[in-house]
C-alpha cells in the first residue's frame, strides 16, 4: 500500500517519448491522475495509459517559455483540481564541441533542462506547500557527476539539477514535501541514439555497465513510482542512479 498513488495528481513533463512516457505510465499503473506537458504531441502515451484503464489528460506547451509557466500550471491544476507530484523531466541537449558550442544552443538548454524546472518546482512547490505535502522527482543524469564529451551546456544544466534538488529538499523537507532525483544511466532514447549509432562509443560505453546493457524508459517507472510514493517519505535532497551500475564502476 506504501507503493499506491490512487487519488494522487502527478504532472509529468517531457512525455512524448522515451523516460516521460515510461514515467508517466508508470504512476497511471500505480493509481494516480496524470497530466502529461509535452512540447509536441503526447497521444502515444495517453493510448499506452487508457489501455489499461489509467486516467491520464494531456496538453503540449512550449515549457522554454519561461514567462508562459504559469499558465502552463494553472491548466495542469484544472485537469484534476491539483498537484501531489511534479516530475521534471522535459529536456534537450546539443552536441557540439566546447570551443563551436554555439551561444544559442547553450541558452537554449539552460531554459529548458535548468530554468524551467526550478520556476516549475517553484509553482508547484507553493501550491504543495499549503497543502502540506507533495513529492517534486527531478530528472538529473550521469552528467550530473561527470563531464561529458561534446555537451558542455548539457551538462552545466543536469550538475545544476542535482544542487536545486538539494537546495529545495533543505527548505521544503520541514513542510511536507519531498524534493528528490533520479540520475538515469544510459537509456535507449531518442536523446542517446547518436552515441548507440557510434559503434565503437556505444561498446565503450557497454563495458562498464555491469548490467551488461543499455537500460529502458521502462526501467525509470519502478523508482519513479517509489520517490512519489509515501514509501519514501523520509528520502529528501537524494540523486537516485538509475544505471545498471555505472557509477559503481
Amino acid at each position: 500500500m506504501s507503493f499506491d498513488l490512487t487519488g494522487k495528481t502527478a504532472l509529468v513533463t517531457g512525455t512524448s517519448g522515451g523516460i516521460g512516457q515510461a514515467i508517466a505510465v508508470g504512476l497511471a499503473e500505480a493509481g494516480a491522475s496524470v497530466v502529461a506537458v509535452s512540447a509536441s504531441n503526447s497521444a502515444e502515451t495517453v493510448a499506452l495509459a487508457r489501455a489499461f484503464g489509467g486516467t491520464i489528460a494531456e496538453f503540449s506547451a512550449d515549457l522554454s517559455d519561461l514567462d508562459g509557466l504559469e499558465a502552463v500550471f494553472a491548466r495542469a491544476l484544472g485537469c484534476f483540481g491539483q498537484v501531489d507530484i511534479l516530475v521534471n523531466n522535459a529536456g534537450t541537449i546539443r552536441r557540439a564541441p566546447a570551443a563551436e558550442h554555439a551561444r544559442r544552443d547553450w541558452h537554449d538548454v539552460i531554459d529548458l533542462n535548468l530554468n524551467a524546472l526550478f520556476f516549475l518546482s517553484q509553482l508547484a512547490g507553493g501550491h504543495m506547500i499549503e497543502r502540506g505535502s507533495g513529492k517534486i522527482i527531478n530528472i538529473a543524469s550521469m552528467l550530473s557527476y561527470q563531464g561529458g564529451i561534446n555537451v558542455p551546456g548539457y551538462t552545466a544544466s543536469k550538475h545544476a539539477v542535482a544542487g536545486v534538488t538539494k537546495a529545495l529538499a533543505n527548505e521544503w523537507a520541514s513542510k511536507g514535501i519531498q524534493v528528490n532525483a533520479i540520475a538515469p544511466g544510459y537509456i535507449a532514447t531518442r536523446n542517446t541514439a547518436p552515441l548507440r549509432a557510434d559503434e565503437q562509443r556505444s561498446q565503450a560505453i557497454l563495458e562498464r555497465i555491469p548490467a551488461g546493457r543499455w537500460g529502458s524508459p521502462d526501467d525509470l517507472k519502478g523508482p519513479a513510482v517509489f520517490l512519489a510514493s509515501s514509501a519514501s517519505d523520509y528520502m529528501n535532497g537524494h540523486v537516485l542512479c538509475v544505471d545498471g551500475g555505472w557509477m559503481a564502476r
